[in-house]
């Protein structure tokens, strides 16, 4: 086996603010050499292809290789591997000359997890990124601070209703229910990810519609509400539909960014002339994490990197309800939108997919103030009304907050104690280990 020497470098031995760093968890039969399959990795991602070519000169793999910095194996075998084992593990660290791509997203993920992603057993699970890279992203505008300001609430995690039915309803409809819910103590009331612009519920008549609603809601309540209206589009269509809603009275925009992509996103989040939050859905996420073996980690497509593109606010699904999402998963994505990093401001996670009344005393155990308590069903299929069941959430937030139990709190209001009645009070005993708190 030959190994080119500058595709192996130590970490400490590699200049850090020209590369970026990806870590990949692998697999390979009994008879890989690990050394060899991280080389090829880092070679097929940079200068090189499957066999040598005159261009690949020495100055060019210098200037442009990818460098193994990382390869290990677990478990750490060191002196031979069990006659029953079948398949190894790794984790390969690759260094990559951010000179390659440029700030900008397509062409880093073209060339981080590009042809390999379609090697086998292949996942991406972490990218780090030097300062002169991080340097050329603004990130998002609002935040959680901005957000927060906003809406002059500084003390509790916010409330986030999803309007329901997700798709049929026309411009009135969807005022109707946003009125209810604004009124019954939500924050932030949001489009579903299926509308945008149909022709049943065209988008500039319902941010009209749903906007006086929402100004409405605000004088009888004595708050202010943020309605998410979807803009997603194809990409040459989402800047119009932005600025349609926003010269219509939108006062937040949201954006399918799996769909049209990280750079249309940060496109969408870095124009000047967009002056309102931006929350970010995560649908079609699933379709590049939930194999363990291959596309990107939840924390990266699901919070790390729409992060970076700018988006304010981002569906984080959660185990409680309808998704398969494991509890430290969803925690470990959730601490990447709110830790420190850089210039890059910490920004809302909205913990949604089957949220029940039932699982605020557990959100605030492990994120204390700083997460969005999203619900659909939850508020709109209240046996009491949409009205009820918002009012059910903020009185149990407020309770929680206030030092009290959801079960205490039940005792004290007929539309929480409902909701409780409904859907029970979640536990979680297998995860009472875990706690983000980000007061």
């Amino acid at each position: 086996m030959f190994v080119d020497p500058i595709s192996v470098q130590l970490p400490d031995g590699i200049e850090k603010d020209r590369y970026a760093i990806a870590t990949y968890y692998c697999s390979g039969s009994r008879e890989t050499n690990l050394m060899e399959f991280g080389t090829a990795l880092a070679i097929e991602q940079s200068t090189g292809t499957w066999t040598a070519v005159p261009g690949e000169t020495a100055e060019v793999r210098e200037r442009c290789m990818g460098r193994l910095i990382g390869a290990y194996e677990v478990p750490s075998y060191q002196i031979g591997v069990p006659e029953f084992v079948r398949e190894r593990h790794f984790i390969i660290r690759i260094a990559y000359p951010t000179d390659n791509f440029g700030p900008q997203f397509a062409m880093m993920l073209s060339s981080v997890i590009g042809n390999i992603s379609s090697s086998g057993k292949v996942k991406l699970i972490d990218l780090e990124f030097p300062d002169s890279f991080l340097e050329e992203f603004k990130g998002p505008k609002f935040g959680v601070e901005g957000i927060r300001k906003y809406l002059g609430v500084y003390d509790r995690p916010l409330l986030n209703n999803m309007i329901k039915p997700c798709t049929g309803l026309d411009p009135k409809g969807t005022a109707k229910l946003a009125y209810e819910v604004a009124v019954g103590g939500v924050d932030i009331v949001k489009d579903d990810e299926l509308v945008s612009n149909p022709c049943y519920c065209p988008l500039v008549e319902r941010v009209k519609y749903v906007m006086e609603a929402i100004k409405r809601a605000d004088e009888k309540k004595r708050e202010k509400t943020l309605y998410a209206f979807n803009i997603t589009d194809r990409p040459d269509k989402i800047l119009e539909n932005a600025h349609l809603a926003i010269d219509a009275g939108a006062n937040c925009l949201m954006i399918n960014y799996a769909t049209v992509g990280l750079d249309t996103s940060r496109m969408l989040a870095e124009d000047e002339s967009i002056d309102v939050p931006i929350l970010g859905h995560s649908d079609y996420t699933g379709a590049t994490y939930e194999c363990e073996w291959s596309g990107l980690s939840l924390t990266l497509i699901g919070a790390k990197l729409p992060r970076l593109a700018g988006l304010d606010m981002i569906i984080a699904l959660t185990p409680y309800g309808k998704f398969p999402i494991l509890m430290d998963v969803f925690l470990n994505s959730a601490f990447q939108m709110l830790s420190q990093w850089k210039h890059i401001r910490p920004i809302f996670p909205m913990a949604g997919g089957g949220t029940t009344q039932g699982h605020l005393e557990d959100l605030v155990k492990k994120f204390g103030k700083n997460v969005v308590i999203a619900a659909g069903g939850a508020i709109h299929g209240h046996p009491m009304g949409a009205e009820a069941g918002a009012t059910a959430f903020r009185f149990g937030i407020d309770a929680i907050m206030a030092g009290k139990s959801l079960y205490e709190a039940a005792k004290e209001n007929e539309a929480l104690k409902v909701a409780i009645d409904k859907w029970g009070i979640y536990s979680g005993a297998a995860e009472k280990q875990f706690s983000i708190k980000n007061n």
